[in-house]
């Protein structure tokens, strides 16, 4: 029995030791948890979802426009051909967009795991420098440009939406039994009336039968639903940016505010 007691000694000196590591790897975790930035990571899967949509389904969208146009309202080329350019330049835009906003969203995802570690004083005293207050100066002035270009850009990406309903209501409309009492062939759509293909063009619209057949194409049916998928693309990056709007300015209103006063944290 008294061999017994070292052992038992033993034991219970290592069960606080063993408490103890386990409860520094907890508060460890729970540390590393609360400098995460929780609104600036939530703003940034958004923000690449966003985007991801709208320069995706924008891009096969157009494609499939000019595709539809060269086949129903425009069959000579050179009616359209400032079209194709238009449609081209949007093309490459929109691979600047995707790879900007790549970037720009982890900058500022890393941006606000920087200040939200320095403003909770994470892993060391805090330390604040002008340099690094005029950074989050500059992420915060940046990012409400950019949430006002993508406001344009919200609206504009409604546009081709709205062409695309009227265009469908107008097909819905040739199924109705008030469009059986009248001729069918009456209820056109004239493309040339928004600009898209100038005046001259042949044919410029479609009516009756042609445009029912227009209707039950796979271009139409894809890019109109494209084009909504691509608005409502651009309508999550604008959430995201307005979350990386308060983020970046409640963040740098509190970093500037902390190197004179140490009471006030941040979550974001």
């Amino acid at each position: 029995m008294d061999g017994m007691k070292p052992a038992m000694e033993s034991t219970a000196e290592e069960n606080p030791d063993e408490r103890e590591e386990s409860k520094g790897c907890l508060d460890c975790c729970i540390k590393c948890l609360g400098g995460v930035p929780y609104a600036s990571l939530v703003a940034t899967i958004l923000c690449f979802s966003g985007v991801a949509l709208f320069c995706g389904c924008g891009h096969v969208a157009l494609t499939g426009t000019v595709t539809m146009l060269e086949n129903h309202f425009s069959r000579i080329t050179s009616d359209h051909a400032t079209l194709i350019d238009v449609v081209q330049i949007l093309q490459y835009i929109i691979y600047g967009i995707a790879s900007f906003f790549f970037l720009y969203g982890i900058i500022l995802l890393a941006e606000g795991f920087y200040t939200t570690s320095a403003v909770k004083e994470m892993h060391s005293e805090f330390k604040t420098t002008v340099c690094g207050r005029c950074i989050s100066a500059m992420f915060v002035f940046l990012t409400y440009i950019l949430g006002l270009a993508w406001l344009g850009i919200f609206g504009f990406s409604a546009v081709p939406v709205f062409l695309f309903y009227n265009m469908w209501t107008t097909c819905a409309a040739m199924k109705s039994p008030i469009a059986n009492l009248t001729s069918v062939d009456n209820i056109c759509v004239d493309v040339r009336q928004y600009g898209v293909i100038p005046w001259n063009a042949d044919p410029g619209k479609a009516c009756g039968q042609t445009l029912a057949d227009i209707c039950n194409t796979s271009e139409f049916y894809l890019s109109y639903h494209l084009y909504i998928v691509a608005c409502a693309g651009a309508g999550a990056t604008v959430i995201a940016l307005l979350i990386y709007m308060m983020a970046t300015t409640y963040n740098y209103a509190v970093l500037k505010f902390k190197s004179h006063d140490h009471s006030h944290t941040t979550k974001f």
